[in-house]
């Protein structure tokens, strides 16, 4: 499983344009062969950066995504919207720690 997480900084009068353009989008993207898993994040501090965090079953399957038409056409149009350079990661996650959560009240 290959981990990619991408930074975009947008022009603030950008944002809209972005989130519908991801919106409508987003779906075609998880669809597309090898694409495990897809998230958009907000920062918390810096609320004109977000950042997708998306799984792939191999390396090989994010490539071809990167090299297709729809990931052209959708990248031209997003990087009209940015304000700096985005920043990419490509990972591949070595652990996991977790809490189990209890789902009911201590509280009797």
């Amino acid at each position: 499983m290959l981990i990619r997480v991408v930074k975009m900084t947008f022009k603030v009068e950008a944002i809209p344009s972005f989130l519908r353009l991801f919106n409508k989008r987003k779906k075609e993207i998880r669809a597309f062969a090898g694409c495990c898993h897809l998230e958009l994040w907000q920062d918390r501090l810096h609320t004109n950066v977000y950042f997708t965090y998306s799984q792939w079953q191999n390396a090989e399957a994010l490539d071809q995504y990167r090299s297709s038409p729809f990931f052209n056409e959708t990248w031209q149009q997003t990087k009209l919207l940015f304000s700096a350079r985005p920043e990419a990661w490509s990972v591949y996650q070595v652990s996991v720690l977790t809490k189990p959560v209890s789902l009911r009240s201590t509280k009797i």
